[in-house]
């Protein structure tokens, strides 16, 4: 483990035991949420959840994506 890593530990421990107890549920599936966000899931494993969706009929236009998007 690196020291740049060990210096985020520290302060990431320093903010949750600063943290109310009550709020301790939301920081805990805050911090979740984000891990999944930003680790990928094997490409094999993103296909196969792809496939089923379509096979399921689980699928949306393209038209539809776009929807919402303030892209030039």
């Amino acid at each position: 483990m690196s020291a740049e890593v060990s210096v985020y530990e520290k302060q990431l421990i320093r903010e949750i035991k600063e943290t109310p107890h009550e709020y301790l549920p939301n920081l805990l599936q805050i911090v979740r949420l984000f891990r999944e966000s930003v680790v990928l899931r094997p490409a094999e494993a993103s296909f196969r959840q792809g496939w089923k969706e379509a096979i399921a009929g689980e699928t949306r236009p393209v038209s539809e994506l776009w929807e919402g998007i303030d892209a030039e």
